[in-house]
């Protein structure tokens, strides 16, 4: 009987361990693990979810509550590396830097381990609100340090973009860059509203932060004519909680309507009702030669985007031609251009058409999927003091 190009019989078991991520995050549990599931191995997903249970073919071991980032990094690791080890799998895919310690003891233990990296650590300690600002630097070159350290033991390294690659290209012979595109059949909303029976609505859908342009949003939003009555769809997250107490009691909170955290079918219902999708990040460091999961997610679910004027999305967006660049630190240009979608539906939905169908050609997961697949199947290939035949232990 003819078998599918990358399944593997008997099934190998592949280990994801994420101590920062939800256990049905999108890029580890739905894309990544449901794809090697798909492909023939058996996935677990460790994390510190509450219970147990099951994201399709992948079943999800929760340890319980994160906690915070002390308790993180001592007993939650602790218990989180005992059970690894309890597990005996055959690749272990790391998802944090926090637990670059116990790859270390899983490689020292001659185990197949994979570093999956989401961004470009080094210079998030630019904006992290909890560290004092005079020793940012400092702990930028240490963390540096200690991540390449690791990454060269690594048996192999999975980048979420190109820029990131680049860093760890000569440090890791072994690495793959797996682009964090949207599913194509994920974000169709089962009933779009046809164009102009949509509210006057934008939409961000995320992580929020000052960074990441939130108080522009809202400053934008209040420079819109009230004749309009436009409405900000705010989802996601607040990475500082404070943030969160403060702007939900100011006057510039009106516009919004709070959505708090959604899953994938109610974000999906969400982009098919909005006329614009902003992800005005601010020019810092790890943002420049980022790839937003939301602006692909965007352009997935047809609507035009509001994105700031880095070179990299410039280039995306204006080759796509599916939205308008603006700059992040001006809330009256962001204005300028909400109030323009807002007000012009025929050259809109275009972008959002656009947007797509350049999706559809290029920037979709399934193309990523292969990508995944066969550097898993790469791992065969491997020496002994990079790494070792996933079906013969690493």
């Amino acid at each position: 009987m003819h078998q599918p190009e990358h399944e593997v019989s008997p099934p190998s078991r592949v280990v994801h361990v994420t101590s920062v991520h939800p256990g049905y995050d999108v890029r580890i549990f739905v894309k990544e693990c449901q794809s090697l599931a798909r492909a023939g191995y058996e996935v677990i997903g460790l994390t510190n979810d509450q219970q147990d249970g099951h994201c399709g073919k992948v079943r999800i071991r929760g340890l319980g509550s994160r906690g915070g980032r002390l308790q993180r990094v001592t007993t939650k690791l602790l218990r989180m590396a005992r059970e690894a080890f309890r597990m005996n799998g055959d690749v272990y895919h790391i998802h944090d830097p926090e637990l670059l310690l116990l790859a270390l003891l899983l490689r020292a233990r001659n185990k197949c381990v994979i570093y999956d990296v989401h961004e470009n650590l080094p210079s998030t300690i630019l904006y992290k609100h909890y560290i004092p600002a005079r020793i940012r630097l400092p702990i930028m070159g240490l963390v540096d340090f200690l991540e390449t350290a690791a990454a060269r033991r690594m048996s192999g390294v999975v980048t979420a973009t190109p820029s990131i690659a680049e860093r760890f290209q000569n440090l890791n012979r072994n690495c793959v860059v797996v682009n964090n595109f949207p599913d194509l059949s994920e974000l169709v909303p089962v009933r779009p509203l046809p164009w102009k029976q949509r509210p006057m609505s934008v939409a961000y859908i995320g992580g929020i932060a000052e960074e990441r342009g939130i108080r522009e949003l809202l400053a934008a939003m209040g420079c819109l004519p009230t004749s309009l009555q436009a409405k900000l769809e705010l989802a996601g997250w607040f990475s500082d909680q404070s943030l969160y107490s403060e702007l939900q009691h100011r006057p510039e909170w009106a516009p919004v309507k709070w959505r708090g955290l959604l899953d994938r079918p109610q974000v999906a219902e969400l982009l098919g009702s909005v006329r614009a999708g902003l992800v005005v990040l601010h020019p810092e460091p790890n943002f420049l030669t980022s790839q937003p999961t939301k602006l692909f997610e965007y352009m997935a679910a047809g609507v035009p985007v509001v994105a700031s004027d880095f070179p990299l999305w410039r280039e995306i967006i204006r080759g796509a031609g599916c939205g308008i660049l603006v700059d992040p630190r001006d809330p009256s240009a962001i204005a300028d251009v909400i109030r323009y979608l807002l007000t012009h539906d025929t050259e809109a939905e275009a972008m959002g058409d656009r947007g797509r169908q350049a999706v559809e050609e290029h920037f979709n997961w399934s193309h990523e999927e292969n990508k995944l697949l066969a550097f898993y199947g790469s791992m065969t290939q491997l020496t002994p003091n990079g790494s070792h035949a996933i079906g013969k232990r690493c």
